[in-house]
């Protein structure tokens, strides 16, 4: 009757900071992404990411043309935003894996 309690499972990853980063530095063909604000983005962010505004009308649009050959690793401020947009990045078939609590995680 009603699926309430029914989730879907991810097909994503979420990665704590260091496992986040120790993958990211593996992987051979990965893309870092911060899906924060401009904003957001211009306030500090983790070295070598793109910024793609997970809030922009132009979002969607953006990760039809990822290259499906790479990995993307991916983060928001808390994790939140970044793991919505995973599973986005997963159903058009692209590998994610979401930074666990956000850009503070990352390990310095």
């Amino acid at each position: 009757m009603f699926n309430l309690f029914k989730s879907t499972p991810k097909n994503y990853q979420d990665l704590d900071g260091q496992s986040f980063k120790t993958a990211y530095s593996k992987a051979g063909k990965a893309e870092l992404l911060d899906f924060r604000t401009p904003g957001e983005f211009a306030s500090g962010t983790i070295p070598g990411a793109k910024n793609l505004d997970v809030t922009s009308s132009e979002f969607k649009t953006a990760i039809e043309k990822l290259d499906k050959d790479k990995e993307y690793f991916v983060f928001c401020r808390s994790g939140n935003r970044s793991g919505s947009a995973c599973q986005m990045l997963a159903e058009k078939g692209l590998k994610a894996y979401n930074l666990q609590g956000g850009v503070g995680a990352w390990p310095r």
